[in-house]
């Protein structure tokens, strides 16, 4: 399980479990196999997260809560390129990058 970003194409590739943003040891991705509520997975020291893209929330696992802040705090800023990357991902699309929480 691999991702890549395709040079010039600013889209990432491979199909499993792309990842599609990393900030603060923190790595954020989307798995195109699962369904249901749109979410993301965020995952920190071994720990992961999964988190609903609609109500901004940690809906599954445990991660401390200064990452859960990060992730939420980088999520609010970029919940519409979440939700595009999560139709993308159920149309076995490649998913967008997005920027990183500076």
């Amino acid at each position: 399980m691999q991702a890549f970003l395709d040079e010039g194409a600013d889209i990432i590739s491979q199909v499993d479990m792309p990842e599609i943003s990393r900030f603060f040891g923190i790595v954020i991705a989307m798995y195109y196999k699962e369904h249901g509520v749109p979410h993301f997975h965020a995952k920190y020291a071994g720990q992961t997260g999964v988190f609903s893209i609609v109500d901004l929330k940690l809906i599954e696992g445990r991660l401390p809560k200064r990452v859960i802040a990060l992730v939420l705090e980088w999520s609010f800023e970029h919940r519409s390129e979440l939700m595009e990357n999560w139709q993308r991902a159920v149309a076995q699309e490649p998913l967008r990058p997005i920027p990183a929480l500076e």
